[in-house]
């Protein structure tokens, strides 16, 4: 079982970052944290590493339900999403699978909210790829 959706992008870094943020806002999702993990490793580290941006993505109303139902599923929130560069040229946009990432609580309403999230952000990842043959 994966435990990401993923879409390849072809352009320019920046723009499939702008491209993510866009498809997750459709879905009413907003970025509540972004790390740039290409700097982080650079400033703490001096490792050079290819662009690669962890994008914190939430949407409050299901966030909220979750919270209601499984107090500690804060510690899994929000929803990461990663936009990463490869040499090719290509940019791949992945974002969690929230079914899979919520198995390890044991409570069934959670998985019915996890799979409502989970339908969103296939829906976001289908946007992107569909873009991307455009």
């Amino acid at each position: 079982m994966t435990y990401y959706m993923a879409a390849k992008l072809q352009g320019p870094f920046d723009d499939a970052i702008a491209r993510t943020e866009a498809a997750l806002k459709t879905e009413g999702f907003g970025v509540i944290s972004r790390i740039d993990i290409q700097q982080t490793l650079k400033s703490k580290i001096d490792v050079d590493f290819r662009p690669y941006t962890i994008l914190g993505a939430c949407n409050p109303g299901l966030a909220h339900e979750a919270l209601q139902v499984e107090d500690k599923v804060g510690l899994m929130l929000p929803c990461n999403v990663i936009v990463q560069q490869y040499g090719s040229g290509e940019v791949e946009v992945a974002a969690i699978d929230p079914v899979v990432s919520m198995q390890a609580i044991d409570n069934p309403e959670l998985t019915k909210a996890a799979q409502v999230v989970r339908d969103k952000l296939s829906r976001v990842i289908e946007l992107l790829r569909q873009g991307a043959s455009e």
